[in-house]
């Protein structure tokens, strides 16, 4: 197959106007023009870009966005320029720093029997958002399947964002992550934090495979590593990922202990630790003694009832039985109770910081 070449077509009124502006201001090479003597059309590459400047193209004027590592030294500081021909440019940092949105706090409760939609997302996974309001921008959970097992169409890539969790809901999912050594597979009950900008891949699912996905904020970017194999090596299974560390955790070897609520227990992930107290994530069961009422401080707490069947009890409004699938948000302050737990009750909780304080209070 010979050489193939695209090119970006846009409108210019000046021509002559564009030819000193593409070279000199945006830096980019002249790689064609004519005709000699009356130029009409020139064609311009540079930064991953080929343009093709068409005088006699009837269109609106086309925008073209440039991303580099230094802004301020790319074109005298500019940010915003239109060319002579009317071609508006942009010039963006390549990469952009993490947003976190203020928490918008509410009392939030998601049912599984209320049919929210699934939506199919990337690499055909499908997708239930389990806070549809997302506190205002500040956190996503989603609720994913893949119905149907085997290779997974996917390809490594990494995440711009704050924070995330993938917890192996139901069956099981092969992953491969950024200097973390060979492929593992990733059981119903344990859980991954992904840090930021780890690259990683999915490689293959059972039937029916199930996870619940944490990310902070909840608008981020993904970006595709087309130069990256993975496993690379060797493993550094230490390595810090702009203050986080990568961490498997598996139920079969964690510890039980009591709950920050009375009549229930929970075990740790230890993601707090390996986040330096970005958040924190436990499993929790019920206990011996009756469920109390308790109030946090938290900024987010988040929770999703694996099995078992619950009431939630919050102050000042009609209580909630839930039920495996469903999932809520208890805004700090608000005083809670969960309520009548069944013998095989077990809640996924996840608390953005991950260490907080939680007062008891009475009826």
């Amino acid at each position: 197959m010979g050489d193939t070449r695209a090119e970006v077509i846009l409108p210019t009124q000046d021509l002559r106007g564009d030819i000193g502006f593409f070279s000199k201001q945006l830096g980019m090479r002249m790689d064609l023009i004519y005709p000699a003597d009356d130029p009409a059309v020139a064609v311009f590459s540079g930064h991953g870009l080929a343009v093709r400047l068409d005088a006699g193209l009837d269109a609106p004027a086309g925008r073209v966005l440039i991303r580099c590592d230094d802004p301020a030294g790319f074109a005298e500081g500019a940010l915003e320029l239109t060319s002579p021909g009317g071609t508006r440019v942009a010039i963006e940092a390549l990469q952009q720093p993490v947003v976190m949105p203020d928490t918008v706090h509410s009392f939030v409760v998601r049912r599984l029997k209320d049919q929210a939609p699934w939506v199919i997302g990337r690499a055909g996974m499908h997708y239930r958002d389990l806070i549809p309001d997302r506190l205002g921008g500040s956190i996503i959970a989603s609720h994913i399947r893949i119905p149907d097992g085997g290779p997974v169409p996917d390809m490594v890539h990494y995440h711009t964002v704050g924070f995330q969790l993938i917890f192996c809901y139901r069956g099981w999912v092969d992953l491969v992550y950024e200097d973390q050594g060979e492929p593992f597979r990733l059981y119903a009950g344990n859980c991954v934090i992904q840090p930021p900008e780890i690259r990683h891949r999915v490689l293959f699912a059972s039937d029916n495979i199930e996870v619940i996905e944490i990310g902070v904020p909840a608008e981020h970017v993904t970006t595709i590593d087309h130069e990256m194999e993975l496993p690379n090596g060797p493993a550094n299974p230490d390595r810090v990922f702009q203050g986080q560390r990568f961490v498997h955790h598996k139920a079969d070897e964690a510890t039980w202990q009591p709950f920050r609520m009375g009549g229930f227990r929970s075990r740790d992930t230890t993601i707090a630790a390996h986040t330096d107290n970005v958040a924190g994530v436990h499993v929790v069961r019920r206990d011996d003694g009756a469920p109390e009422w308790a109030v946090h401080d938290s900024d987010i707490l988040f929770t999703f009832v694996m099995e078992g069947t619950m009431e939630l009890q919050g102050e000042g409004r009609d209580p909630y039985t839930l039920e495996a699938g469903d999932a809520f948000v208890v805004p700090p302050g608000m005083k809670v109770r969960y309520a009548a737990p069944s013998d095989d009750l077990e809640l996924l909780e996840v608390s953005l910081p991950g260490v907080f304080n939680t007062r008891t209070g009475e009826n």
